[in-house]
């Protein structure tokens, strides 16, 4: 990794910085880190007094008793505790940001759906007030489903801050690169890259490069997890050691300060007089990370057929059913197709999950024509989607030789919930009002005389 500038006003880690300075590697991994030598106990979680005149205090992402495996939960050594960060909250509008159930009677999900590039606006937004919600599933108030948003970002965050009481973001760039100033350390992004922010945690956004536009998955179930590889083993898919996790980085800024707080599904901001990013030293397992999409290892066929696209899974969120994902994060990238005497791109099919997809760069090899970067795409639970024609006819008669799908990098969030359309997606987003008739053209072919062979 290259190095990466900090923020105004914050101070690096001084050691515990692992093998490339500002990350440390490995998913779901017990961090250790200290922004000043002798900051972080050793031996137990709360001394009587803490150096530096620091506050001990306990960040839970899980249940005190979730098991042993599940449970994480981090060390904050900080300069004020938490309790200072707050005061008395007043309740406000975030217009476009919208939760589950948000069920809308005028407003129908049952489709197939696809809009075009959110088109960069002239308005100044930062990460809040330019998240555009798509579609929302599931109940925030109990903990189950999501909520996929698309964000356009012009200005950062300044002196002002951001958490969420509901869930954590998954965060999939698409143009421009943003700084992530947590209280945990700072993440840098880009597109090709994804981010994890863990529910509670508190954090400022800032634009490195502008415009920025993505979409995010907003987790309101169990956390994130690497998904059980099986008969496949103990490598490929994403492996935990290209997940980055930052060290220790604070301020001890004496600045009026605004955080908003998003909280069951309403929006409450307080104001302080000082920077809430004041760990000094932490340890645990629960933080915020990165994962470059590039060293994602996918798995396919190598003699026939096409497998079923959980192969391609990065990142899962169990439900209480086991084996049916609140959401999985799923990953289409470049690849080598070599199947014999197949049909190589996806086929035909119903689901019991939801589809929302994106594209992030290239060519979708299902969709060839109409899903530009920057797109996006919903095929509801169980109703039927597929390749166009001209995907089928490629699909059909291409030479069976090994070829390369060059160029390419679509993801999908899957849900077991219905996906309900705000709406902003359906009034205001560009829609492609013609997408259904991708499929018309598609012919009968069926030949019943005896004999026939394709």
């Amino acid at each position: 990794m290259t190095h990466h500038p900090l923020a105004p006003g914050m101070v690096r880690a001084l050691s515990n910085t692992g093998p490339h300075e500002g990350y440390m590697p490995g998913f779901g991994n017990d961090f250790e880190t200290e922004a000043l030598p002798g900051a972080l106990p050793q031996g137990q979680n709360s001394p009587q007094k803490c150096n530096y005149g620091l506050y001990a205090e306990q960040l839970s992402g899980t249940a005190f008793t979730a098991p042993r495996g599940q449970n994480e939960r981090t060390w904050c050594y900080r300069i004020r505790p938490s309790v200072k960060h707050t005061n008395r909250f007043d309740k406000i509008d975030i217009p476009h940001w919208k939760s589950a159930p948000h069920i809308l009677p005028d407003v129908t999900s049952l489709g197939q759906y696809r809009w075009d590039p959110i088109p960069h606006a002239d308005e100044d937004l930062t990460w809040v007030t330019g998240m555009k919600t798509v579609t929302t599933a599931g109940d925030v108030n109990i903990q189950a489903g999501m909520a996929a948003h698309v964000y356009l970002v012009t200005r950062s965050m300044a002196d002002e801050y951001f958490y969420s009481a509901d869930g954590e973001l998954l965060v999939v760039p698409q143009e421009g690169r943003l700084r992530f100033s947590t209280e945990l350390g700072v993440i840098d992004l880009e597109p090709k890259e994804i981010a994890i922010l863990p529910r509670g945690l508190v954090y400022r956004v800032e634009v490195l490069e502008g415009p920025c536009r993505g979409f995010v998955c907003e987790n309101y179930g169990q956390k994130f997890d690497l998904p059980n590889r099986g008969p496949i083993g103990a490598n490929c898919l994403a492996n935990p050691r290209d997940f980055k996790c930052p060290v220790a980085a604070f301020e001890d800024r004496e600045v009026p300060s605004r955080i908003i707080l998003k909280w069951c599904g309403q929006f409450h901001e307080t104001k302080i007089g000082h920077s809430p990013l004041d760990i000094v030293a932490w340890h645990g397992n629960y933080c915020v990370y990165k994962y470059d999409l590039r060293t994602y290892a996918p798995v396919g066929a190598i003699l026939f057929d096409h497998p079923d696209p959980s192969i391609f899974t990065v990142l899962t969120a169990p439900s209480g059913q086991e084996g049916t994902a609140n959401i999985d994060f799923v990953l289409f990238r470049d690849r080598w197709m070599v199947a014999e005497h197949s049909f190589r791109p996806p086929w035909y099919h119903k689901n019991i999950m939801s589809e929302l997809m994106g594209n992030i760069y290239g060519v979708y090899d299902a969709k060839p024509q109409g899903f530009a970067p920057g797109g996006m795409s919903l095929h509801n639970c169980m109703l039927p989607h597929g390749p166009d024609r001209n995907a089928f006819e490629h699909g059909s008669n291409e030479p069976m030789v090994p070829q390369f799908q060059a160029e390419t990098m679509s993801f999908m969030f899957e849900t077991r919930f219905p996906q309900h359309l705000t709406e902003w997606a359906v009034n205001n987003a560009p829609l492609q009002d013609d997408y259904i008739d991708c499929w018309d053209s598609l012919e009968k072919k069926f030949d019943g005389t005896p004999g026939i062979k394709p």
